[in-house]
């Protein structure tokens, strides 16, 4: 295993989507056909992929996070953009903080501040 390289997230409206994300993870996608949009989040592939199902109860079983800098302005940024609340804000053991939105296509979007972890 060589660590993660790409999180994907299916959604109904992919052109709604694109514009949702681009200000969400504030990027252009780099790559973008109509049967998937590609984003480059500082080395990390995020992923859009059309479905035909507008599921918006999905089955939380996987949660990815997106690593930030300022937890409480980015969750509020997203809020604003119209995400909704997942997990708001949490304290998870010394000054390790996370927490999560649903986007309006229902997709868990994790966020997290760890000063300690460090790129190769």
């Amino acid at each position: 295993m060589k660590g993660l390289r790409t999180c994907i997230y299916k959604v109904y409206d992919l052109d709604r989507a694109k514009e949702w994300y681009s200000k969400a993870f504030n990027a252009v996608p780099y790559f973008d056909e109509a049967f998937y949009v590609g984003f480059n989040i500082q080395g990390y592939e995020l992923g859009l992929q059309p479905t035909d199902n507008n599921v918006l109860n999905k089955t939380e079983s996987v949660l990815c996070y997106w690593g930030v800098d300022d937890i409480e302005k980015q969750f509020e940024a997203l809020i604003k953009l119209g995400a909704s609340q997942h997990e708001k804000p949490t304290n998870v053991g010394g000054e390790i903080m996370v927490a999560s939105v649903k986007d309006p296509w229902g997709n868990i979007i994790g966020i997290i501040y760890n000063p300690s972890f460090k790129l190769p």
